[in-house]
């Protein structure tokens, strides 16, 4: 429409109802609906409890809580915080438990828009048997590593202290304290304010090889005495998730008296059991439990009935307060709940239920990814295969799904075979079972078959063969000669385990890419790690091991660690160990070099469901 003239008879009317009426001057302009606090990182969680709505950000691996706008709504710019350590290692031989990590919580911490990194930190290893049967063929756990939530006041959460080992030595200290070994009267190691102590030993009224190692301490309670036998301190339960889960309990102390074979309870919230005559467990991933104690026995073979657990990886939550309009509807329960691209997705990232509450059918498109293998290690080992990856579309039914999250193969030291990873997916309605990664071969053992294989050492292994449609061979070990006397890398799911050359081992098989209904860019870097081209990579095979700096990368990628998988060990500098694979990645652990690195462990899995929100 042309302007009207000034000089027009209807100018001074028009002029009038211009500068007339509110409406007129002041248009209507639409009150934006009110926003919570964005953020991205971690697994998402969106939940509602009694009429407030949640929103959690769980770290089950290292990353960064970035905020990137503050809330609009009457809603505070405040989040709630847990904050664990990883777990201390069982020890060996009458080895006490190992200690939780430390425990930390907090709610109404103001936070501004930057990013804050997240650390959380593995599990310690469990005492190893290096030699005979006497103690100086043992060895403590290790302490868990610190979890931290980089606030202007950081907040750490010591790893948990390492359980005793043999006959001569005490808890170690940590977030909570880990068990004395069994076969003297030890003190268990103390707590930091975020725990609580180890329990002692007393192995004098017993006598003979009855012998029990202290218990490792718990967030919500002590190891207790090795002689009642050292039950593991029992954990704490949080509902920071929008479920009430225990976390971050001791570790059963081991023993044995040549005959008896049996657990010793863990403390509950994930604790790793004892051995009474038979090897101490892992801690539970992702709640900073600590290890079992390794057992004793005099049996033929005995030696993997005396190592101890490894201590379950840390954990970070961060919460906060949303808008109701920043959730969909959820027609299942069960893992952690997000909405992303029409689609609301279920992440597992430790073992639970999916249960379809739609009232009808429901169809739904998954990813499973079982437990990484570790690398095997000395002269030199081959690098753990990658845990089978299937994917694929089906219809759930309304009876429930038990959904299992497989660990990584525990690392080993020098002399040994890897560890097979452990199994996982789906059972019940729906059945989708991957195989856990095979092992990485150790001087003069074979590589483990599995989802993927693992790779074979050297001089000349063969690489470990792969689970049909779940993932890749491994690849074989160079036949002689250096400079780096390579080995082979574990397999991954995109394909086979690089061949050890003389001068190289071998980097582990390359994994794939989640499909793109899972690529939801607020959790970037926590389902899948970065890959041969952009991220959401997993189950990548893990390094083998090398001499003068010749050890494989994991993932295909040389040099570095792709798609989860852990980068062979480099250099015959024992302090060297193989990299473990990444946390729900299912990536393999790379190989321990010579002439005594421990490998590394491998990655624990993960399950993704979705379906139309």
């Amino acid at each position: 429409m042309a302007p009207i003239k000034s000089n027009s008879p209807f100018a001074s009317y028009f002029d009038f109802f211009s500068r007339s009426g509110t409406d007129a001057v002041s248009p209507y302009v639409p009150t934006p609906p009110a926003s919570g606090l964005t953020a991205t990182g971690g697994v998402i969680n969106d939940y509602e409890d009694s009429g407030t709505y949640y929103r959690s950000h769980i770290f089950t691996s290292t990353g960064a809580f970035v905020v990137s706008a503050l809330s609009t709504s009457p809603s505070p710019n405040n989040v709630d915080y847990l904050v664990i350590g990883g777990g201390g290692g069982g020890g060996s031989r009458f080895g006490g438990g190992g200690g939780a990590g430390g425990y930390r919580t907090a709610t109404n911490t103001p936070v501004s828009v930057q990013s804050y990194s997240i650390t959380v930190s593995g599990g310690g290893a469990g005492g190893q048997i290096s030699g005979g049967p006497g103690e100086d063929g043992s060895s403590s756990g290790t302490n868990g590593g610190n979890s931290v939530f980089s606030l202007p006041s950081a907040v750490t959460s010591p790893g948990g202290g390492y359980g005793g080992r043999g006959d001569t030595q005490n808890g170690g200290p940590g977030g909570s304290g880990g068990g004395a070994a069994g076969r003297f009267s030890g003190s268990g190691g103390s707590s930091s304010s975020y725990g609580n102590n180890g329990g002692g030993a007393n192995g004098s009224p017993l006598g003979g090889d009855n012998y029990r190692g202290g218990g490792g301490g718990g967030a919500g309670g002590a190891g207790n005495t090795g002689s009642t036998p050292g039950v593991g301190g029992s954990g704490t339960a949080s509902s920071i998730t929008g479920v009430s889960v225990t976390r971050a309990g001791g570790g059963g102390g081991g023993g044995g008296n040549g005959t008896s074979k049996s657990p010793v309870a863990g403390g509950p919230g994930g604790g790793g059991t004892g051995g009474f005559g038979i090897a101490g467990t892992n801690g539970e991933i992702t709640t900073g439990s600590g290890g079992g104690g390794g057992g004793y026995t005099d049996a033929p073979g005995s030696a993997t009935n005396r190592i101890g657990g490894a201590g379950g990886s840390g954990i970070v939550v961060v919460r906060y307060q949303i808008t109701s309009s920043q959730t969909g509807t959820a027609k299942a329960t069960g893992g952690a709940i997000s909405y992303y691209g029409g689609k609301t997705i279920h992440a597992f990232t430790s073992t639970g239920t999916f249960a379809n509450t739609s009232g009808s059918s429901l169809p739904i498109q998954y990813v499973c990814v079982a437990g990484g293998g570790s690398g095997g290690a000395k002269d030199n080992g081959g690098g753990g295969g990658a845990g089978g990856y299937l994917t694929g579309s089906t219809t759930c039914p309304t009876s429930p799904v038990t959904v299992t999250i497989g660990a990584g193969g525990a690392r080993v030291a020098g002399g040994n075979n890897g560890n097979q990873g452990t199994p996982g997916g789906l059972s019940g309605a729906v059945t989708v079972p991957v195989t856990g990664g095979g092992a990485g071969a150790g001087p003069g053992n074979p590589a483990g078959t599995g989802g993927s294989g693992g790779g074979g050492n050297y001089p000349g292994g063969t690489g470990g063969s792969a689970t049909s449609g779940q993932g890749y061979a491994g690849g074989n070990g160079h036949p002689s000669g250096g400079p780096a006397y390579g080995t082979g890398g574990g397999g991954g799911a995109g394909g086979a385990g690089t061949n050890g050359l003389a001068s190289q081992s071998g980097p582990g098989g390359i994994g794939v890419q989640l499909p793109p209904t899972f690529q939801n860019p607020d959790s970037i870097t926590a389902l899948g790690y970065p890959g041969s081209s952009g991220t959401y990579w997993v189950a990548g095979g893990g390094g083998g091991a090398g001499d003068n700096n010749g050890g494989g990368g994991g993932g295909a990628a040389q040099g570095l660690s792709y798609a989860g998988g852990g980068y062979g060990s480099y250099n015959p500098n024992p302090t060297v160990p193989g990299g473990n694979g990444s946390t729900n990645s299912g990536g393999g652990g790379g190989g321990g070099g010579s002439p005594s690195a421990p490998s590394g462990s491998g990655g624990s899995g993960i399950v993704l469901i979705a379906y139309p929100t």
